[in-house]
């Protein structure tokens, strides 16, 4: 019995001697152990905090938004968990928790957390927004200004074809819509272009990718702050507020926790929200359009979604089309990028040669067409004022086979069949401007702005070469 208490006296010590904050309470939720690292993390003294209730220590807790206690009800441990609340002193703290159940005999007598201080990035990060917000007031995607529409998706396989018709039939009403695809397949242009559509098209488009901001920032970025409710709060909305009447844009949803899911499925069921540390409950009229990476249903099964948020925010299901499951989109998407840049760039680049387009056509697209516009960007950066042939020799050493020769090798192997120079960009522009009316089903001014010419240059053109 004496070496018994030797080993909890010497565990003890360790544990009031560690780094990481360390708080244990029993099954009732009442403090038996908090170390020196938890007290400066909280900024209590551990005579405040023995015997007393978590509930008297911590008000703002509840078994939603706290792991502790969390794992009281589950029994499950948590693993590396980001937890944002306000003590009693009105301080905030935010750290990233481990907590697990205390069993003994099979019954369960307690909880650990053990918990990692990450109050000053958190607090630094937050007076970074806060600042940002004061020098820049007007967002880039403010109520009116038009970014991205259906003109702006290119692309004619019948897998991309079906998602914009999905997309289309979407902007009739306000119903959350839920797209998965891969990254960098254009997620966002599908949102801005049911939003630009719909009847909100004159409300806000507030966009957000949900793993790019600290977990422990997302819920006061989406929700708001309410001054006073910890120390430097300030009055501040979040984006439901900002988008009132028009649509949020949620990307990476996945990547909240399962809290904060929490939190967003109860504001989407009632249409109101409440700021962080705020008693007022704020009606919002916004619509949500959310994104995955992965299949939803994946997610779900790995616990990583939750299931009643994805019932809610999956009423209308949109899947857009990775860059391999749509290689043959790629020539149309090449010349759509080469005539961007060409403005942007100030460059007179004609085409991509063949030999360009079939390895890009065989290289496996992990980045999608976002990573082709980068390399059509970065190979128009190479192209000298004289080129007008984006070639192989413009792309970077990874993806190129060889040295690509031109223009000796192009003449050979494709004026051969051909008058003469001008014969052969005929024959190139009247089959572009062939696939762009078939794209817009015959529309004329639709393919002519995306061509970037004159509605009545494009009929001139349609007359020479004879298309209908």
């Amino acid at each position: 019995m004496k070496q018994c208490e030797i080993l909890v006296d010497a565990s003890r010590d360790i544990l009031s001697n560690i780094e990481e904050g360390v708080h244990i309470v029993d099954v009732a939720g009442i403090t038996v152990f908090y170390n020196r690292a938890m007290e400066v993390i909280e900024g209590l003294r551990e005579e405040m905090v023995m015997g007393r209730h978590l509930e008297d220590l911590y008000p703002e807790w509840t078994e939603m938004n706290s792991t502790i206690l969390t794992v009281l009800k589950t029994r499950r441990e948590i693993i590396n968990q980001e937890q944002t609340y306000v003590n009693f002193n009105g301080k905030r703290i935010s750290t990233v928790n481990s907590t697990y159940p205390i069993f003994h005999e099979g019954t369960l007598v307690g909880a650990v957390e053990i918990a990692r201080d990450q109050t000053v990035v958190t607090d630094m990060s937050q007076k970074i927004m806060d600042l940002q917000q004061r020098l820049l007031p007007e967002s880039p995607k403010k109520e009116g200004k038009k970014t991205y529409s259906f003109e702006s998706l290119v692309g004619r396989t019948p897998e991309f074809l079906k998602a914009i018709a999905l997309a289309r039939r979407a902007t009739r009403s306000s119903s959350s819509v839920l797209i998965d695809g891969d990254t960098g397949t254009g997620k966002e242009l599908f949102a801005q272009s049911i939003h630009y559509e719909s009847k909100r098209k004159h409300k806000p488009f507030v966009a957000q990718n949900c793993a790019a901001i600290p977990e422990t920032l997302l819920e006061s970025l989406l929700f708001g702050t309410s001054k006073g409710s910890f120390t430097g709060a300030m009055d501040r909305p979040g984006l439901f507020e900002q988008a009132d009447g028009g649509t949020l844009f949620l990307d990476e949803i996945n990547s909240m926790s399962p809290h904060l899911q929490a939190k967003l499925l109860r504001v989407l069921q009632e249409n109101y929200v409440r700021r962080v540390g705020g008693s007022k409950d704020i009606p919002v009229d916004v619509r949500i359009i959310s994104a995955v990476n992965e299949d939803p249903l994946s997610l779900i099964e790995k616990g990583i979604l939750r299931k009643d948020l994805y019932y809610r925010i999956n009423v209308i299901a949109l899947h857009v089309p990775n860059l391999k499951e749509r290689r043959e989109d790629i020539p149309i998407l090449v010349d759509t990028f080469i005539r961007e840049f060409n403005q942007t760039l100030d460059k007179d680049v004609w085409m991509a040669s063949d030999l360009l387009i079939a390895t890009l056509l065989d290289y496996d697209w992990v980045g999608n067409v976002r990573e082709l516009k980068n390399f059509v960007e970065s190979a128009m950066n190479m192209i000298d004022e004289e080129e007008h042939v984006m070639t192989l020799n413009h792309m970077p050493s990874y993806l190129s086979r060889g040295e690509e020769i031109v223009p000796v090798t192009w003449r050979v192997d494709h004026l051969k069949e051909f008058e003469s120079l001008s014969a052969y960009l005929k024959h190139q522009e009247k089959a572009i401007i062939q696939g762009y009316l078939k794209f817009h089903r015959g529309n004329i001014s639709r393919a002519s702005e995306d061509l970037g010419l004159s509605r009545q240059n494009l009929q001139y053109k349609m007359r020479v070469y004879d298309l209908k």
